[in-house]
């Protein structure tokens, strides 16, 4: 009776519309999930894997810039690095931002 046939006929086509308007934030969402966080996840997981495989001997540098030798595996959190003759510090474990030289696991005898 109120609605014109030319409002019937755009009423229709109004979810392919509605899809067709959100599209760009799906493509925009997807990129930048391809190139920013998916990356970091993985350099992320990466890095854990390199702390959690730290053993006593290794040659490491801190994200402060400190080079030290592992001396001890404190526990989950924490290391103890030898920075000199015998000058030890306690560092947290995920400060460690590199292995420089990595020991070979000791043999079972």
């Amino acid at each position: 009776m109120f609605a014109t046939p030319a409002f019937a006929q755009a009423a229709g086509g109004g979810a392919a519309g509605a899809f067709g308007s959100f599209l760009p934030l799906i493509l925009i969402f997807a990129i930048m999930y391809f190139l920013l966080i998916r990356p970091q996840q993985k350099k992320a997981k990466q890095h854990k894997a390199m702390v959690d495989g730290l053993r006593r001997g290794d040659q490491v540098v801190t994200q402060g810039g400190v080079i030290g030798k592992v001396s001890k595996v404190k526990d989950d959190a924490e290391v103890e690095l030898e920075v000199a003759e015998n000058v030890k510090i306690r560092v947290v474990r995920h400060t460690i931002a590199q292995v420089l030289n990595k020991t070979e696991p000791a043999e079972k005898a």
